[in-house]
């Protein structure tokens, strides 16, 4: 662990608050699950929690079944990494940082699909070998909780024609939705 020299007093309510440096840097925002966790030496460890995290080895077996079916790259995040991938680099892509690009898809609440001419955006912080084509947004009791988006090449790209697009878009859209159902149950 790090040491930041940064010390916070617990209130009359036992409320610490988290300094905005760290907030940000660790992405953590209003509203957003900690678990809390002690260990043998007195500390206590704040860990985001990631309730889509829960289902990583369902959320796997679901991309490795849309890759296997319909020969789709697909990642599946919370809001913050990715944490099932098929079809592309494991190593490459798994628990890596979402890109700007794709926080923000999963801000808007809504599909994303690329279009011809439009701004391609990279799955992960380091750029990765593959783009989005569609992704949207897991939405699990309103909140949003991750998003399963496919991933492209600039090459298969070029070669899909607008039936193609909307069946990848569906199988998106549906995995999305599933997920969000099963958080719930």
């Amino acid at each position: 662990m790090k040491a930041t020299g940064i010390v916070r007093r617990i209130d009359d309510l036992g409320r610490v608050v988290i300094p905005k440096e760290i907030r940000r840097t660790m992405r953590i925002r209003e509203g957003d699950p900690l678990e809390i966790y002690t260990d043998r030496e007195g500390e206590v460890i704040f860990k985001k929690y990631s309730p889509i995290g829960e289902l990583s080895a369902f959320a796997s077996q679901y991309a490795e079944t849309l890759y296997k079916t319909c020969n789709m790259s697909v990642i599946i995040s919370d809001r913050d990494a990715v944490i099932a991938s098929a079809g592309v680099s494991k190593k490459e892509y798994t628990e890596k940082k979402l890109s700007d690009g794709l926080e923000n898809v999963i801000e808007s609440r809504g599909m994303y699909i690329w279009r011809e001419g439009g701004e391609r955006y990279s799955a992960i912080m380091d750029g990765g070998s593959h783009y989005v084509s569609c992704a949207m947004p897991i939405i699990s009791e309103g909140d949003v909780v991750g998003c399963v988006a496919s991933l492209s090449d600039m090459a298969s790209d070029r070669a899909k024609d607008a039936a193609s697009t909307e069946i990848e878009s569906k199988l998106i859209m549906t995995a999305a939705s599933f997920l969000g159902r099963q958080m719930e149950s």
